[in-house]
């Protein structure tokens, strides 16, 4: 079967879904049933009166992964199972909510549902389209990698308890968040982007080696650089190799696109082919860019070691 894997269009305002269908209550978070019923599972079965609570409300800490598949369908069959091993194995990185749009019309019909199986990411409330069609394990951990680098970029980089209930029957209850980032946090959430960076920029004052605070600034700054992106930015950059400023903006780009390594080694390249305060830019501006991705994430480790060796 072939496949139609979208472009990026403009994020999908969910909000229109926020209240339960009619004569449905409110669900609380983690109402929905989980897929299989056991316990550890990061999968949940969403329906139309349990779409507030468990896709919206939790997208705001965590990505949500949703599926739209029908019984009926061979192709979701086939797709189903890949996606639900891969949530295990993320191990709550995101949540996996299954749609079935026999069941939930409502749903289907918001999203724009053609075909299935059709799989969507929601990130703050907003839509951000993965693929349509099987894809085979290793295509949809590409997805799901460039999804999460999209998330962290955008300061989302909280991590889903399992949906199964606890062995003792208590309810977990979750961390509460750190007070120390609050006035930073509330600024992105309010589209503060200045606000933000200064917030952060003074809990660094206070404590320089604060890995939080620094992650948060270089994604918050980075969201920033590419809000208003030249439209000839690419082509400046592949006829000036030289052009470091646009090497760089070329390489923010590609990072909140989920392109990790091609931001990378673009900057890399551009370390090895300049000199003296250009060549420190670009290097220290990879340094921010290994802060929105995380340092114990492989591709930084790897890139890190390209580093080392073009600067010595």
């Amino acid at each position: 079967m072939s496949q139609s894997n979208f472009s990026r269009p403009g994020a999908i305002d969910l909000s229109s879904l926020r209240k339960p269908a009619a004569g449905g209550a409110a669900a609380a978070p983690g109402g929905g049933a989980p897929a299989g019923g056991a316990g550890g599972s990061y999968v949940l079965n969403v329906s139309e009166p349990t779409f507030q609570s468990d896709v919206i409300e939790r997208s705001l800490q965590v990505p949500v992964v949703v599926e739209f598949w029908s019984p009926r369908s061979q192709a979701s069959d086939t797709l189903g199972p890949v996606l639900v091993k891969l949530s295990t194995e993320y191990a709550g990185k995101f949540l996996l909510a299954r749609i079935d749009i026999d069941a939930n019309p409502q749903l289907a019909q918001a999203v724009g549902v053609q075909t299935v199986p059709l799989v969507i990411a929601v990130l703050r409330g907003q839509v951000v389209p993965l693929f349509q069609g099987p894809v085979a394990e290793a295509e949809a951990r590409q997805y799901l990698d460039q999804l999460l680098t999209v998330a962290v970029a955008n300061g989302i980089t909280g991590r889903a308890e399992p949906v199964g209930a606890p062995a003792s029957g208590a309810p977990e209850e979750e961390d509460a968040p750190n007070p120390r980032y609050e006035k930073a946090e509330n600024a992105v959430g309010a589209g503060d982007l200045d606000g933000a960076i200064a917030a952060y920029e003074e809990l660094l004052k206070e404590t320089p080696s604060d890995a939080e605070a620094k992650s948060g600034l270089a994604r918050v700054q980075l969201y920033k650089r590419t809000q208003d992106v030249p439209a000839d930015v690419r082509t400046r950059a592949a006829d000036n190799p030289g052009d470091v400023e646009a090497q760089m903006l070329v390489a923010d780009v590609d990072l909140m696109g989920g392109h990790v390594d091609d931001a990378f080694d673009r900057l890399i390249k551009t370390v090895q082919t300049t000199a003296g305060d250009e060549r420190n830019a670009v290097r220290l501006h990879l340094l921010e860019l290994f802060d929105v991705v995380g340092a114990d994430d492989e591709r930084v480790v790897k890139a890190r070691r390209r580093l080392m060796a073009a600067l010595f």
